[in-house]
């Protein structure tokens, strides 16, 4: 049964694991510099980071920001030994059933066939494609660029809300004035 576990820098073992998933699982410019990382676990109360543990087995990571109306889902990485297992599914109910607020994340544009086939998967979990709405991702260092991509929505949340999302994404996960 998968569970979360929010973790701190003080949680030794799981810390390093997601560190290591977060850094064998996205480019650099897609997550933030590590030292930045770390005091947003420590000490933002918004931010949660988590190991996703089956049993006594640490299989991934999620992190997310639980703002008033809805909850920013930032990162999900699944250890690569075991994707294609159903745990990239099972993570995503279990997220629904854990924040009860509408949900949010980013995805990159559907240029390549692994773009679309994690678009394909998330609309499978119900999540729906804001193509409709212009998003730059902000950088996440000094110097990147902003990277074009799309927000998908789930629950009573949709394009309607993009002002009000990017606002509050901008701002808060990024430092960014809108």
């Amino acid at each position: 049964m998968i569970r979360f576990q929010r973790i701190t820098t003080a949680d030794t073992a799981p810390y390093a694991f997601m560190e290591k998933l977060l850094q064998t699982s996205f480019p650099a410019e897609e997550y933030r510099d590590l030292q930045a990382l770390r005091n947003y676990t420590d000490n933002n109360p918004l931010f949660s980071n988590h190991v996703i543990w089956d049993d006594e087995t640490m299989i991934g990571l999620i992190t997310w920001w639980d703002f008033d109306t809805f909850c920013y889902a930032e990162h999900l990485a699944i250890d690569p030994s075991l994707r294609n297992g159903g745990y990239g599914s099972r993570t995503i109910r279990l997220l629904i059933e854990t924040v009860k607020k509408p949900l949010i994340l980013e995805v990159e544009m559907p240029d390549t066939d692994e773009a679309r086939r994690r678009i394909g998967f998330y609309q499978r979990q119900g999540f729906r494609l804001w193509d409709e709405v212009s998003y730059l991702q902000p950088p996440y260092r000094p110097g990147d660029s902003f990277l074009p991509m799309y927000l998908m929505g789930y629950g009573e949340i949709g394009p309607k809300d993009a002002d009000r999302v990017k606002d509050r994404i901008y701002r808060e996960v990024y430092g960014q004035q809108p």
